[in-house]
């Protein structure tokens, strides 16, 4: 695999994590806080009162923590605000997302639209790579594989594979529909939606 074949695959990876991140964001009935200082006391309640495991969470001294808390400080670094704005997220509201990814896997499945290159044969052909549109609705089976794939801590790659092979079953094999056994690539992922 060369280096732009593995930087290719991150960004790939990359915009199918800031699909589900975008997708889980639509769902809050509340927006998260937003000044560093709300986000802090919120994280701190989050890792239970303890702004040494805040801190080390963050990636700063337990000072730093001290000092937002206090109001001391106001105007995070770059990498802190990034790090204030990805925490808070992925602790907001954990019921609100919990309660779509078990209608998702159980009745309602998911609807990924992306615009990616998709091949289902060898070069040469009709069907070798090309750049498609795609907007499926996609199984409850396939949303619970994929719920399960992220919540057991999957790697990129396999959260990857997953959503792959559930756009590849819903669109292109028609759930078993007289294509079963398709091979099909997804690759070079321009732009990925995910609703619930």
């Amino acid at each position: 695999m060369t280096d732009d074949d593995v930087q290719r695959a991150a960004r790939n990876r990359a915009r199918i994590l800031d699909g589900f991140a975008r997708a889980e964001r639509a769902l809050f009935t509340r927006p998260a806080p937003k000044s560093a200082r709300a986000r802090m006391k919120f994280l701190r309640t989050r890792e239970k009162g303890s702004t040494k495991s805040l801190a080390q969470r963050l990636g700063v001294s337990r000072k730093t923590v001290q000092r937002y808390l206090s109001g001391a400080s106001t105007k995070p670094t770059k990498r802190l605000e990034e790090a204030l704005a990805q925490e808070t997220e992925s602790e907001w509201q954990p019921q609100v997302r919990a309660q779509a990814w078990r209608r998702a896997a159980s009745s309602g499945g998911l609807v990924i639209s992306c615009r990616a290159c998709f091949g289902l044969g060898p070069d040469g052909t009709s069907a070798a790579d090309r750049v498609r549109d795609i907007s499926v609705a996609v199984s409850p089976s396939h949303a619970a594989a994929i719920l399960a794939a992220q919540e057991e801590g999957a790697t990129e790659s396999d959260l990857h594979e997953a959503v792959a092979e559930a756009i590849a079953d819903a669109y292109f094999r028609r759930e078993g529909g007289g294509r079963t056994g398709l091979p099909v690539k997804f690759t070079d992922i321009q732009w990925l939606n995910i609703a619930f």
